[in-house]
């Protein structure tokens, strides 16, 4: 079982990743990444092993990020490697997966005219899918909904873009996925023991939800 957890908010968002991370090692898993942004561009670090690995490489960053998504992931398609590991990007796309795409060879065939794929994972392709709509459109909601009706299988997602770096996606079908707010902190994990530390107070997204974190949460 992997995790997931997404900040935005007042506090720094690697430490509150971290903390949700290391909440959510019970689950078992196999490494760990994290995507934060700092002056509006994105870092991605990720890890094999533990979550203390992961800490301990964040470490030497002392750059305050205020937006950030995290991971940690038991191998379902390829190694146990760093390359596996989430989050994955392609083009301005990042995001981090729970679930099994259950039809990513088919979509990779036809992406891979266009992309050119790094890892073995079915996530990598639907960030791949994802970030091929939204350029298509200009409009992340448009190419989620897309993205919605291509993807067979289970998900949940919680994805950031380049040109969009202080805003958070989520959407989810057949993974749980909840959202939280408090105060001026925003929070969305695949558990509640992810976030407990700061809230206890939460909403399970429903079937097919795809929800827009910026300065409120929006639900579509």
């Amino acid at each position: 079982m992997c995790g997931i957890i997404g900040y935005k908010g007042t506090s720094d968002a690697k430490k509150v990743i971290i903390s949700g991370l290391k909440a959510l090692e019970y689950r078992g898993y196999d490494s760990s990444g994290i995507a934060y942004s700092t002056n509006g561009k994105y870092k991605i670090v990720k890890m094999q092993g533990k979550v203390s690995n992961l800490e301990n490489k964040l470490s030497t960053d002392t750059e305050i990020s205020n937006i950030g998504i995290g991971h940690t992931r038991w191998a379902t398609h390829g190694k146990p490697n760093e390359v596996n590991a989430h989050p994955h990007k392609i083009g301005k796309t990042t995001l981090v997966h729970n679930g099994i795409i259950e039809n990513y060879v088919e979509l990779k065939n036809r992406l891979k005219e266009i992309y050119t794929f790094k890892s073995e994972t079915d996530t990598e392709v639907a960030c791949a899918l994802i970030d091929y709509y939204a350029n298509k459109s200009n409009n992340k909601l448009e190419a989620l909904k897309k993205a919605q009706t291509m993807i067979n299988g289970s998900y949940a997602f919680v994805i950031i873009f380049d040109d969009e770096p202080e805003t958070i996606y989520a959407m989810r079908k057949n993974s749980p996925l909840i959202v939280a707010q408090k105060d001026n902190n925003f929070y969305v994990a695949s558990d509640i023991a992810a976030i407990l530390s700061y809230t206890n107070k939460y909403y399970l997204l429903d079937q097919g939800d795809i929800i827009k974190i910026d300065d409120k949460i929006s639900f579509y």
